[in-house]
């Protein structure tokens, strides 16, 4: 569904300069708040494409159930995520991270290479 939502995904992948631009279009970046010099990161937008961020969490939240339930998690990002912060939060920060790598994949053309994972 994600991947069909991805592709049924108005404006091209190669308008947005960065990663970045194309998850604050689908609301998965933080309203920066400044004043004063001093940069304050508050909540996600929620603005832009509801139905494909919605399928992005939703598909975050699945990995974080399935690495607790094994309680293996391999990948050291996510594991240090989920010890310092909630389970919510981290996933939508990991549903950021996948729309990332989504543009990156997108733009380039390459197919997914997962990262090695660091045995702890």
């Amino acid at each position: 569904m994600t991947a069909l939502a991805v592709h049924a995904f108005p404006p091209s992948m190669a308008s947005f300069a960065r990663g970045r631009d194309f998850a604050a279009r689908i609301g998965l970046t933080p309203r920066e708040i400044s004043t004063g010099g001093r940069q304050r990161l508050g909540r996600i937008t929620k603005m832009g494409q509801r139905d494909l961020r919605q399928l992005l969490v939703l598909g975050a939240t699945a990995v974080i159930r399935h690495a607790r339930r094994r309680k293996e998690i391999t990948d050291p990002w996510l594991r240090r995520m989920l010890a310092e912060k909630p389970p919510k939060l981290v996933a939508v920060a990991l549903a950021n991270k996948m729309a990332r790598i989504i543009w990156a994949l997108m733009v380039t053309g390459e197919s997914y290479r997962a990262p090695n994972a660091v045995a702890r």
